[in-house]
This record gives structure tokens, C-alpha cells and sequence, in this order.
């Protein structure tokens, strides 16, 4: 079984396995993200998780030996360099600097990489007619938004990751949805994130988490109604500004937010094919992949790097 070392670095927890070209998870780990120690720490702490999880193994009673490393990190990043990370304070940094491990390695950005991960292998795989699960092969025209802490987008042109010109595309959670609305922690006002966020949403209610607030929805607290619905008119007018621009075929949602399923899909269906007067609305689905997204595209990362001269 050909495999690759997958690194999916998050704030609090770095998610690691070995993945083969159609998508299985050969091997899986989670181990804490160094994230309070610094930016040298966090980068240690990738370099001995790559190196432990590359060694040879036998799994399921076949010993494999990972052939490149795939990681998906946060910020701004080429395959060659996470060029700048507000979450963990690094700068320009190589990618042979989180790896001590003589084997291929590529860096992708992580909402992207688990974006394009959906689209091969998830909800997202086959849309508009191109074929799944064909080690990297990704659907047409798609948006995957992953709604959680904050709310990023990776957008899939035309079976291409689209990052924009310089690498900061998809930040659809600092559109304004109202212009002079809620503050919003990126010094905008009105952003997306700034009602839809399952971060926004626990903290206008008072809760600890979206689930929290979820469960006062369905009881019917009047507060916690109230906040749902702005933050479901939010995602309707961010989503309908980005279909009249790009067009997608479909809409996958993902992050903590997703949990709610109906609760959240339903009244989002509704509200955005209202916002499309003159056009029909594209698909809205729940991410099929859930927290396995991440993982699953630094795989794609890693058989990327493979592939290159």
C-alpha cells in the first residue's frame, strides 16, 4: 500500500495519519498543539510528530513505509512556505523546516486542503460530472465552508483550488453582511463571522458553545431564536453574494456549526433560494468528511509532493 505521512495543524490539536491515494486512514493520532509556547515550539512539535509518523510500521498485517509528507497549516502558504501565520506567529518559514525525514514535502493551506479533501472523496465528489475518488481529482465548482471559531471558504474553480492572487482567498467570513453592524475582531465591522461564527453564536448568548444555543433554539428561548436567525440571515447573504459572483453547483458546510444539521440547513436553504429571485439556489449539504477533512487533504498534499520532479 503506496501511503504519505498527513499533518493537519490546528490551534489546540494537530490531527496525524498515514493516508493512501483513495482516501483510506491507514493510521491516526491527535496530539496537543504547542500553540502558547511559541512559534519555534509549534514548529518542533510538527517536525517530532512527522518523524515518529513516518517511520515503517505493519498495519493490518502489511508493513508500509510512507513515501512524502503532506501538511495543511493555517495562514498564508505556498507548497514551499508557510509564509505567515497570525495563529502561531511564524514567518517565511521552509517546509523542509517541519520535517526531519528525508521524504518529499508540501504545505497547503488548511481550510483549502480539506476543501479540495472534499471534493475527491466527500459530498463534494462527482459534482457537475468529474470523477471521485481518483487520488486528487476534484469536482467542478464548489464551496467548502467549514463554520466554526471563525469562518474561512476554499473555493474549487473549475476542479481547481482557487487562492487568489496572492494566496488570500476565501475569506468569506469578513464579508460584510451588514456594513454597520457587530465589531468584528479583524477590525472590520458587520463581518460575517461576527454573527455566524459558532463562536459569535455561544458568545451573544452567553454559552460556551453553538451546541449550547442550538439546544435553546429547539426548546424555544427567545434570545437564543433570535441570535440564530441573524446568523442564518448572514450565511444567506454571504452565500448569495458568492453564487451570484461565482456560480458554484454546490455548497458543502463544515466545521462545529454543521452539527446542527436541519436546524441550520433547513432555514439556510430557504433564506438563500430567497435571496436568488431571478436563479435557482445551488446545493447545500452538511460536510461529509466532518473533522477527517483536514487530515484527508494533507494526504492529497503529501501524494502532491510525490508527484513532482
Amino acid at each position: 500500500m503506496r501511503c504519505v505521512v498527513a499533518v493537519d495543524v490546528g490551534g489546540t490539536t494537530m490531527k496525524g495519519g498515514l493516508i493512501t491515494q483513495d482516501g483510506t486512514i491507514l493510521y491516526a493520532e491527535r496530539r496537543p498543539t504547542p500553540r502558547a509556547e511559541g512559534p519555534a515550539a509549534v514548529i518542533a512539535a510538527i517536525s517530532a510528530f512527522v518523524t515518529d509518523l513516518a517511520r515503517p510500521r505493519t498495519l493490518h498485517g502489511v508493513r508500509v513505509r510512507p513515501e512524502a509528507v503532506g501538511l495543511a497549516v493555517p495562514g498564508l502558504v505556498t507548497p514551499e512556505r508557510a509564509v505567515y501565520s497570525a495563529a502561531f506567529g511564524w514567518k517565511d518559514v521552509p517546509a523542509e523546516a517541519f520535517t526531519r525525514v528525508a521524504l518529499p514535502v508540501a504545505l497547503g493551506h488548511d481550510v483549502r486542503a480539506a476543501g479540495e479533501a472534499e471534493s475527491a472523496y466527500g459530498g463534494a465528489a462527482g459534482e457537475d460530472g468529474v470523477r471521485a475518488r481518483s487520488g486528487g481529482k476534484v469536482a467542478g465548482h464548489v464551496l467548502f465552508m467549514p463554520v466554526g471559531t471563525g469562518i474561512a471558504g476554499a473555493l474549487v474553480l473549475a476542479g481547481s483550488l482557487y487562492g487568489g492572487s496572492g494566496g488570500w482567498a476565501g475569506q468569506i467570513g469578513h464579508i460584510p453582511v451588514w456594513p454597520d453592524g457587530l465589531p468584528c475582531s479583524c477590525g472590520q465591522r458587520g463581518c460575517l463571522a461576527a454573527y455566524a461564527s459558532a463562536s459569535a453564536i455561544a458568545s451573544r448568548c452567553g454559552e460556551t458553545s453553538a451546541a449550547d444555543v442550538a439546544s435553546r433554539v429547539r426548546a424555544g428561548d427567545p434570545r437564543a431564536v433570535t441570535v440564530w436567525g441573524e446568523a442564518v440571515e448572514a450565511l444567506a447573504v454571504a452565500l448569495a453574494t458568492y453564487t451570484l459572483l461565482l456560480d458554484p453547483a454546490l455548497i458543502v458546510i463544515g466545521g462545529g456549526l454543521a452539527q446542527a444539521g436541519d436546524l441550520l440547513l433547513d432555514p439556510l436553504r430557504e433564506r438563500l433560494a430567497a435571496r436568488l429571485a431571478f436563479r435557482p439556489a445551488p446545493t447545500v449539504r452538511v460536510s461529509e468528511l466532518g473533522p477527517d477533512a483536514g487530515l484527508l487533504g494533507a494526504g492529497l498534499l503529501g501524494f502532491r509532493a510525490l508527484a513532482r520532479p
